[in-house]
């Protein structure tokens, strides 16, 4: 069976509602391109750092406005929604925040229902040859701690966002869990995602055969601050399906299962493992 996913590719800025006015327009897009799901980029509503707290206490309940509008739009679209990722201050279990908040991607259902939340376990703490300089998540974001999959009518999907990309670990497990397919909502800085960004989906892709969905940040959001962009999906085998390069917009690809099963059966790689 094939269903079509959609990435959407944003360069957010501080406005929250002109944030999610874009969002909405490229949910749009998605569903009239026949779109089943769609995957927002990491801080599609809020980019600002010392926006994320305040926003975060927010977000603690389903109620909060950027949880809201990701519902009513699924509901509103008939769409899946991975909803790149926002802040929250509290644990999914229920465990408010006060100092920090979570980075977290939660998928909505076309009834408009939170599935699935995953909170982002690697925070990107590192000097960067660019305009900003010197990054550190953990100075805001609480690390999570679990690892998530949940069944879409795409297959079994994998949650992960942006820096995870660098840690192999994690794919292993989520393709262990079942995972088909994996939703990478990313910001990645221009200097390291040109340098990084095509071989490191591509490597998780092949690596554990699994269709990689990577909805990306991509342009200059401030003076300080440019995202690389390139938004794609790769498939199974590592090839890249479709690729966009920079700026507000959004691609779609058919995620084919009979690809999936293909490749691992032609070379079960799983199955050969010994370590």
């Amino acid at each position: 069976m094939t269903q079509t996913v959609a990435v959407l590719q944003m360069v957010s800025g501080h406005d929250l509602e002109k944030n999610l006015s874009d969002a909405r327009d490229l949910l749009e897009a998605a569903a009239r391109k026949g779109a089943t799901a769609a995957v927002l980029p990491e801080n599609f509503a809020v980019l600002k750092t010392r926006q994320m707290l305040e926003q975060g206490l927010k977000e603690r309940e389903p109620s909060g406005p950027i949880r809201q509008f990701l519902a009513t739009e699924a509901r509103r679209l008939g769409l899946w929604i991975i909803g790149g990722s926002m802040p929250i201050a509290a644990r999914p279990d229920g465990t408010p925040l006060d100092a920090r908040v979570r980075a977290a991607c939660v998928v909505v259902n076309p009834d408009g229902d939170e599935v699935a939340r995953y909170d982002k376990i690697h925070l990107f703490d590192a000097q960067v040859e660019d305009a900003q300089g010197r990054y550190r998540e953990s100075d805001t974001f609480e690390p999570g701690d679990e690892v998530v999959v949940v069944d879409t009518p795409l297959g079994k999907l994998g949650l992960a966002i942006c820096y995870d990309l660098r840690f192999p670990e994690l794919f292993r497990q989520l393709r262990a869990k079942g995972a088909d397919w994996v939703s990478l909502p990313s910001a990645f800085t221009y200097q390291t995602g040109a340098a990084h960004w095509h071989p490191l989906l591509r490597a998780r892709a092949i690596e554990n055969q699994v269709w990689m969905v990577a909805a990306g940040q991509g342009g200059q959001h401030d003076e300080k601050r440019r995202t690389y962009g390139h938004s794609m999906v790769v498939d199974p085998w590592g090839a890249m399906v479709v690729e966009v390069s920079e700026g507000m917009t959004l691609a779609t690809a058919n995620l084919d299962s009979q690809r999936l099963t293909v490749t691992r059966d032609r070379m079960p790689v799983w199955s050969h493992r010994r370590l």
